[in-house]
């Protein structure tokens, strides 16, 4: 009979000064101590370490500091010993082999998360945000995602349910003992009570765009005439030599890619050929992409060249964006200036900032207009609560959808039960997002996506 008992190496698998091997469920630690010399690990204190060795027959497999942790106090509210070994990848899989030969099995991606969410350590929402904060690529992910891990999502959502589970428990005792609990006046209560909370689910739906940047980053596009500074500026926010940068304007032809981090900001930068016309074929399919990816980009970059008078290019280009959220740089401005913030504003209503990116001067300025587009100058990841799992706002959208059905009924004089009905089904779109009404499919589909040992 298989056991319970799961083991799986939780740390990266390359060669490292340490390694852990996690082991969880009721024969934690009778398994792990068959194979551990150093003292009895049944007998130990809870959330002890002991010094000893992993021992297979008479070979010594590593010397190993053992950390014991019983019962409920652990993360999955099951026994767990964490065996840290030296961090070779060989190593670990010798000594997690060691752990399987004893009696436990492998564990499945995500399953000591999902022994948590099980075993009600922590509900779903709580449980996603964990490998939210695995991959958090910046400041604000990772903030974002300790602020769901600590439960602000999950506060939001419970205090949401209760208001609409109080409701419904109201009518279904008015239905049921109308002698007692009466309904005259409660359509016009129950609309104050829906109203606010619609909103409030509003509030959070919003978010989700915000969200969306917290956590993927903002697709950022550089545009402008070849030679403008393009390649100088995604250099200067890389922090390295990324783009060759020449004197010879069409130097780039093609889309060039980075992932760059701006004081806690995640930019995904693209930075495209310059635009002009021109009748050489390969730098024509440059300037073409050049255009297909500022459609498509959350945010663009256009760079001007303020040593370079304005020409037809220019206003092209300020034309295409004019709809867009977008900054203009005025670039160079180290060198003697021919085109001046005037010149562009009879053209352009988009944010002008002085730089130089061959002097790195101006560049904090961009990062304060970032914050102002995006996310309305401030972010307050103390007190506020992001929507960054879109099945989270999928759930959201459904709860208000439903509760908007409940208003409908009250402006069109329905019978009580018809509130009752689509009450219940926001209820449940709202417990979706804990985990108090979701499918064993889904739960399954969720965990499945977590990394290895976690």
């Amino acid at each position: 009979m298989e056991s319970d008992t799961i083991v799986a190496i939780s740390t990266a698998m390359s060669n490292a000064g340490i390694g852990i091997v996690r082991v969880s469920g009721d024969e934690a630690i009778r398994i792990t101590n068959s194979i551990f010399q150093g003292c009895d690990l049944e007998k130990a204190e809870s959330h002890t370490i002991h010094y000893g060795h992993i021992v297979v027959g008479n070979e010594t497999v590593d010397e190993v500091l053992v950390m014991l942790m019983r019962a409920p106090r652990t993360y999955t509210r099951e026994d767990v010993v964490e065996i840290n070994c030296h961090g070779g990848v060989y190593v670990l899989q010798k000594v997690m082999e060691a752990v399987l030969s004893a009696g436990a099995r492998p564990a499945e991606p995500g399953e000591f998360t999902k022994r948590a969410f099980l075993n009600g350590r922590i509900d779903l929402s709580q449980a996603e945000s964990v490998m939210d904060l695995i991959s958090s690529t910046n400041e604000y992910a990772r903030k974002s995602s300790i602020s769901q891990l600590n439960g602000a999502l999950s506060k939001e959502i419970k205090a949401l349910r209760e208001k609409v589970l109080y409701e419904i428990a109201y009518i279904e005792s008015a239905l049921d003992d109308p002698e007692h609990i009466s309904l005259d006046g409660y359509p016009e209560h129950l609309k104050e009570v829906v109203e606010p909370v619609i909103s409030d689910i509003q509030k959070l739906i919003d978010s989700a765009d915000d969200g969306s940047l917290l956590k993927n980053g903002i697709n950022t596009a550089i545009v402008g005439k070849p030679n403008a500074g393009k390649s100088s500026l995604l250099n200067a926010l890389a922090k390295k030599e990324r783009a060759i940068v020449t004197d010879i304007p069409g130097t780039t032809r093609d889309t060039l890619e980075e992932q760059i981090l701006i004081h806690g900001i995640h930019l995904n930068i693209i930075d495209t050929a310059g635009i002009r016309e021109t009748e050489d074929v390969v730098e024509s399919i440059g300037v073409k992409k050049s255009f297909e990816m500022m459609e498509h980009a959350d945010f663009i970059i256009y760079v001007v060249d303020s040593s370079t008078p304005l020409d037809e290019n220019d206003f092209a280009i300020m034309e295409r964006i004019k709809d867009e959220k977008a900054v203009i740089l005025l670039n160079k401005t180290d060198l003697t200036s021919v085109v001046t913030e005037d010149m562009i504003r009879e053209h352009s209503s988009h944010k002008i900032l002085p730089i130089s990116a061959k002097n790195l001067t101006g560049l904090d300025a961009l990062e304060e207009e970032i914050k102002h587009l995006f996310f309305h100058g401030d972010l307050r990841m103390n007190d506020e609560v992001y929507i960054t799992n879109e099945r989270h706002k999928y759930a959201l959208v459904s709860s208000k959808k439903s509760l908007e059905l409940v208003l409908r009924s009250i402006e069109d004089d329905m019978p009580e039960d018809f509130y009752s009905i689509d009450l219940m089904d926001a209820y449940k779109s709202l417990g979706d997002i804990i985990g108090e009404s979701v499918e064993d499919d889904l739960v399954e589909e969720i965990f499945s996506k977590f990394c290895m040992g976690k």
